[in-house]
């Protein structure tokens, strides 16, 4: 079979939406699946439904081979959206053409700066990982790239300065809290650390709208076990495959004028535009991430292993619907509340995804850091307005502490442990796994006090909660005598867990 190439497309006669031909109007730094899967996938649909008429030129950060592969292909790739959408199971397939080129600017930095005189680029994406936004003292503007994302925008945003055209919107796509905040003030920092005009950095300030957003879609990449059989059914190869879920999620905080240009509404664009991101932040930090951190101790001590067999089963299921509904969201904020329960209905559907694979054990990865950030913030508040405590949520508390007690092997690796005779391994902050690796020859409430009054882990949080301490206490006994998965179906009984199924 051909690879996939516009030539390959006019042969097989493919009918769905391709365009060829187009202006550059969107720089994007990085080439990764995720990108591809995301913003690609977004400005595929604004060409097709809306006429945007914009190609994405991409910009390798780190150069590599990628690009090669890339423009091999003349951009093209197949995207599979796979997954579960208001209950039902729905499968996509789309060839997203809106990619013009890749460069790779270690080989021919020329190319990317000549990018900046194009007046019809008008927007800048990027996801260059949580890392990638840093401040790197060490680049200069000589260098030919600078070595950081931030110093290669900055080269870049001089040389469009210098051209005398207008600025950018730029969307910054990295995982990290006010992404685009981050990323304006490394570049002002290097304009300062290159003694580069005033009159720049106030055009870098004033011209350019740095955009922190919050993106959201599970991109799970080139599906190489099913890679064989898709060719043959698409009748051509794709070393660019890329696979995720069906939802997605895009908010970017800027000027509701965004939409003028970038017309997502118009093309029925899971995108909002918002004054501030925050909101929404939390409410997937809360609900999400919180949903998977708290059930995944519960449930990887139950004997389940993905998120996918934790929907299926109906006791652990309904502990994370308790949680959801009648925990989580009544103490969110009131920001927060607006659309909260179709969130929760779209986390419910994510989860039983069967077409994604997430390992309960990489959820576990740094726990206890997550759990504080995720999960304690929620209890605190919920104890504070409802004078309670929120069960489900404690006892996810109990389950991390009886998880981490059974794992009482240190090594290098993190917390050894064994599960119905397979082995574990629990990676966490070293301090953490040496804290409970102190505690392994006591039982496991000796070791739940010594957690829970750690002042270098919790700095008194968990002590200062109302009745916090002796639940947990009465949950670790009950997990003890009938076995967590029974524990917690007596739990989530006890509090109607089956009368909220209403929910789904």
């Amino acid at each position: 079979m051909e690879r996939l190439t516009y030539k390959t497309i006019d042969e097989i006669g493919y009918d769905g939406y391709i365009l060829k031909d187009a202006p550059e109007r969107v720089l994007q730094f990085g080439e990764g699946n995720f990108l591809r899967a995301f913003t690609d996938h977004f400005i595929d649909v604004l060409n097709e439904k809306t006429g945007f008429n914009g190609k994405v030129v991409i910009c390798q950060p780190r150069g590599g081979a990628k690009s090669k592969v890339i423009n091999g292909q003349d951009g093209l790739y197949t995207l599979l959206l796979r997954g579960i959408s208001g209950g039902k199971m729905t499968e996509q397939m789309r060839i997203i053409s809106c990619i013009s080129r890749c460069i790779n600017p270690v080989e021919d930095f020329d190319e990317l700066l000549a990018c900046a005189s194009n007046p019809n680029l008008r927007f800048i994406t990027s996801n260059t990982t949580e890392a990638g936004i840093v401040y790197d003292s060490s680049c200069n503007l000589s260098d030919r790239p600078a070595a950081s994302f931030p110093a290669k925008l900055t080269q870049f945003l001089y040389e469009r300065y210098k051209a005398d055209l207008p600025g950018f919107v730029i969307l910054s796509c990295e995982l990290i809290d006010r992404n685009g905040d981050v990323l304006l003030d490394c570049v002002r920092k290097h304009i300062r650390q290159w003694a580069l005009p005033d009159e720049f950095d106030a055009w870098v300030q004033n011209e350019n709208s740095f955009c922190s957003t919050l993106v959201d879609r599970i991109v799970t990449g080139y599906p190489k076990d099913e890679a064989e059989g898709l060719c043959k059914k698409f009748g051509y190869t794709d070393e660019l495959m890329d696979a995720g879920e069906v939802y997605a999620s895009w908010v970017i905080e800027g000027d509701k004028k965004i939409l003028d240009e970038l017309p997502f509404d118009k093309a029925d664009l899971p995108v909002v535009i918002t004054d501030n991101v925050d909101p929404f932040k939390k409410r997937k930090v809360r609900m999400l991430n919180g949903a998977h951190t708290s059930m995944s101790p519960v449930a990887f001590m139950s004997g389940i292993d993905t998120v996918g067999d934790c929907m299926k089963d109906p006791v652990i299921s309904a502990y994370v619907k308790r949680a959801l509904y009648d925990e989580i969201i009544p103490v969110l904020g009131q920001a927060e509340q607006k659309g909260a329960k179709e969130f929760a209905e779209a986390v419910y559907d994510r989860f039983s995804n069967p077409f994604i694979r997430h390992e309960l054990l990489s959820i576990l990865l740094n726990t206890t850091a997550k759990w504080k950030a995720r999960v304690l913030p929620t209890i605190t508040e919920y104890s504070e307005e409802k004078k309670a405590l929120p069960e489900m949520l404690t006892f996810s508390f109990a389950a991390y502490i009886y998880l981490y007690h059974h794992a009482s092997e240190l090594t290098s690796e993190g917390l050894a442990g064994d599960r119905d005779g397979k082995r574990f391994v629990l990676s966490d902050d070293r301090k953490v796994l040496e804290l409970f690796d102190s505690q392994k020859d006591e039982n496991v409430i000796k070791t739940a006090d010594a957690i829970m009054n750690s002042e270098d882990l919790w700095q008194g949080e968990l002590l200062s909660i109302d009745g916090f301490t002796g639940e947990v206490i009465r949950d670790l006994k009950l997990i003890e005598e009938v076995g967590m998965y029974e524990a917690v179906k007596r739990i989530t009984a006890a509090n109607g867990g089956e009368g909220h199924l209403e929910h789904t």
